[in-house]
């Protein structure tokens, strides 16, 4: 006889239990549906006044008319593969999950309801998933999900003290037996973020308004104003983008990387871009803006370098162009006169070269036992 897949032994069984002449079968109300090979009850059975099933852990099958013979093996082997996801507590009274190996997309929904009534229980708030690529047919799995709450107290102190296993099958027919099996009508996770390796889903259980951080907001650019000792600054015509066509000469610019400090940051895309070894001496100013990215916020960051080698040669596959240009030159162009945010930075730069202008030094410091870098006036803590 073909191997009958673990939900369809569960539910043959449960409804074999509720069949029994126990019950008031006129009163009940049920059925099973199957979505992705796991079932979702469509209803609550209603009972008015009902005691508690008695299992006897010696019952060997459960059967009536119309399903076939179900042994309790056969229902304890089935829910045995649908065991907790492996988790790790977060700092914050929640759990994280990260998956890496392959899985069934039908357990995968079971093995979650489970740990989700679990973690409940438990007291847990946010849940987080860490679903790499390869596993994105979890996605929808996750996505989707409802579960199953139980909220009556008898339930958490009067459990009969069965296999695990055993038991999420009583807990499942009490509920329906006394109308404590409710589901959760709030949608199953959601997006976070992504990364390129893996996707981020997250949930509230206690539902309603939660607190949980939002993703991140900005994305964090800096500029380059790199000049020698002839007054000619380093300027780029870029080959894409907004620029792209333009014969715009500007400032070389780029994205920080994930881990990587500003002051850094800046000396690699000045060296990427146009061969230019230079030393990071300050930041002289930033800029917030909103909506510059993918719907995300910007903050850019003005840094002055001093060049430590001089022959430009461009980065083919971003610069159409680079060269050091006279600053007369450079900001007589009409976008840095007609752009106001261009003009305010150009005038910070002169302030800076013609020494009317401090800007903030990178301090090395320490926190949590990292290197980081603190941004100050050092000449405004000289004594």
């Amino acid at each position: 006889m073909a191997a009958s897949s673990p939900f369809t032994i569960l539910s043959t069984a449960l409804s074999s239990c509720c069949s029994s002449p126990a019950f008031d079968l006129s009163r009940i109300s049920f059925a099973f549906h199957f979505h992705n090979h796991s079932p979702v009850l469509s209803s609550r059975a209603r009972f008015s006044t009902v005691s508690r099933p008695t299992v006897s852990t010696n019952v060997r099958c459960l059967s009536n008319s119309v399903n076939p013979p179900v042994a309790m093996e056969q229902v304890v082997a089935a829910l045995e593969q649908v065991k907790l996801l492996t988790s790790v507590n977060d700092q914050h009274g929640g759990v994280i999950v990260e998956l890496s190996e392959p899985i069934d997309p039908g357990l995968f929904a079971s093995m979650l309801r489970l740990s989700i009534s679990e973690w409940r229980k438990l007291g847990k708030k946010g849940v987080w998933i860490k679903l790499p690529i390869e596993l994105c047919s979890l996605v929808e799995v996750a996505v989707r999900v409802n579960w199953i709450s139980f909220h009556d107290p008898v339930i958490m102190t009067e459990k009969l003290r069965y296999n695990r296993v055993v038991e999420v099958v009583l807990d499942m027919l009490y509920g329906l037996l006394t109308e404590n099996l409710l589901f959760n009508e709030q949608e199953g996770f959601w997006y976070h973020h992504a990364e390129p390796t893996y996707l981020m889903l997250v949930s509230w259980l206690p539902g309603g308004v939660h607190p949980l951080p939002p993703n991140a907001s900005h994305r964090v650019s800096v500029g380059a104003f790199v000049m020698n000792e002839n007054r000619e600054v380093l300027v780029v015509q870029e080959n894409s983008g907004v620029f792209r066509g333009t014969g715009i000469w500007k400032f070389p610019t780029g994205v920080v990387e994930e881990g990587e400090d500003l002051c850094t940051a800046v000396v690699r895309e000045v060296k990427e871009e146009t061969a230019i070894d230079a030393e990071f001496m300050e930041i002289l100013a930033f800029r917030q803006s909103h909506k510059a990215y993918f719907e995300k916020s910007d903050l850019f960051f003005l840094c002055m370098l001093r060049p430590i080698s001089f022959d430009v040669q461009r980065q083919e596959a971003e610069i159409e162009a680079a060269k050091w240009m006279p600053w007369d030159e450079y900001v007589a162009q009409p976008f840095v006169q007609n752009t106001g945010f261009v003009k305010h930075i150009s005038d910070i730069c002169l302030a800076k070269v013609d020494g009317d202008y401090t800007g903030f030094s990178a301090i090395p410091t320490s926190s949590g036992g990292q290197m980081g870098c603190v941004y100050q006036n050092a000449q405004g803590l000289r004594r």
